[in-house]
């Protein structure tokens, strides 16, 4: 029995351990997302305190409730578009109070009023301008007109004063408190340039080890990554804002370049890489021969790629990621690779191509990108086409298809 209570209690400190570790992980996962998420918090709090007090104190308001509200939903927790965002709400609020203001004195207040005021103050903001804020803070407006706040003769227009308020302090704490705009795109080009680095690796042990299965893995993994690569365009257009509006940030705008220039380049190094799996996924699965060097390149392609996020996040002209990229190619162009089947060859191809993208994220143009390459020896008796160094993309890669490669 004695034995018997000692496994026992063994077993239920072992499971406490085990759920006071799951809590712990828990808790520290909630505490980085709140803090990234703790500026536009702060931006948020702040804003919507200082428009109720100018409302109330300046422009003399009893209740401008609509000043608060307005500044929270300009900043928003995640930021971006807020200038877009000041025009749509008080668009909003002027058509939802006014189609209330209108209807309500006319028709009372009742389930069916209600509900054909939202309707109606809400088609009338997506006539005006297809934003979802504009709509939405209509049928808002409309409901709470309909509902808690009779109408009256200047309520209207003041409510609409208070929504310019409410925007307008929004956009003055963004510019006095602002995010870093080069941190908000450091960080989103971390994930994108790790799923970058981590796939080219992965795929060259695939091909090291002649393995198809590790390859369609990659493969499957690059087909998650345009959620990445939105983030990050986002994070740019977000960056600009800030650079834009906060007078402390635009000494960021050059830096911030950069990370824009290597936006584009990087997502086609991504689609070109998924194309390079699919098709190094053909080739082990067809038992073709892919040349010894391609793992140590795409090895190359790796360092480099993660070369150019180092050089970015320290503000650096990415010259030795050029030089990287450059070196990675003439290994290449020395062993003068060659492919026996079909999809051996567009391997080799994408390999071009991708090295023709990661010298774009440098800063070159496609034109000098493609010049800083040493072309590819032909055959003994062929020519070297211009196309061996355009990128081979699969139906599903072509313009406006890029959610599946």
């Amino acid at each position: 029995m004695a034995v018997g209570s000692r496994l026992a209690a063994r077993s239920r400190g072992a499971a406490d351990g085990v759920c006071v570790g799951a809590v712990r992980e828990a808790v520290g996962r909630g505490l980085l997302r709140w803090r990234g998420a703790a500026l536009p918090i702060v931006q948020c709090a702040l804003s919507a305190g200082l428009a109720w007090v100018v409302a109330t104190v300046l422009i003399g308001h009893a209740h401008p409730f609509f000043a608060p509200i307005a500044a929270v939903v300009c900043l928003g927790v995640s930021l971006g578009q807020r200038l877009r965002r000041v025009g749509e709400l008080v668009v909003g609020v002027s058509v939802g109070v006014g189609v209330g203001d209108a209807l309500i004195s006319w028709i009372g207040s009742g389930p069916w009023q209600i509900a054909l005021v939202v309707a109606l103050a809400m088609s009338a903001a997506v006539l005006l301008d297809g934003g979802s804020v504009i709509a939405l803070q209509a049928g808002s407006s409309a409901v709470l007109v309909a509902t808690l706040l009779p109408p009256s003769a200047g309520g209207g227009f003041d409510r609409m004063i208070d929504a310019l308020t409410g925007g307008l302090m929004g956009l003055a704490v963004a510019a006095l408190i602002p995010a870093n705009p080069v941190t908000v795109a450091q960080r989103q080009l971390k994930a994108l340039t790790n799923t970058l680095s981590g796939a080219l690796r992965e795929l060259a042990l695939a091909l090291e080890q002649k393995d198809s299965v590790k390859a369609a893995g990659v493969l499957a993994e690059l087909r998650t990554s345009q959620t990445t690569i939105d983030d990050y365009k986002s994070a740019l257009q977000t960056g600009s804002e800030i650079a834009k509006i906060a007078p402390i940030r635009w000494r960021s705008k050059d830096e911030l370049k950069r990370y824009q220039t290597a936006a584009g380049p990087v997502d086609y190094a991504i689609r070109n890489t998924r194309v390079l799996a699919r098709r190094s996924m053909a080739a082990l699965k067809a038992g073709e021969r892919i040349p010894d060097g391609v793992p140590g390149v795409l090895k190359d392609y790796a360092d480099a790629v993660d070369c150019l996020k180092g050089e970015l996040e320290k503000g650096r002209e990415p010259k030795a990621t050029r030089e990287a990229v450059r070196d990675a190619a003439r290994v290449l162009t020395a062993r003068r690779l060659g492919g026996d089947g079909f999809s051996s060859k567009v391997v080799l191809a994408q390999i071009r191509s991708v090295a023709v993208d990661l010298l774009q994220a440098t800063g070159l143009n496609r034109g000098e990108a493609m010049e800083a390459l040493p072309p590819l020896s032909p055959p003994a008796g062929a020519e070297v086409r211009a196309e061996e160094n355009a990128p081979v993309r699969d139906r599903e890669d072509r313009s406006g298809r890029t959610n599946r490669p």
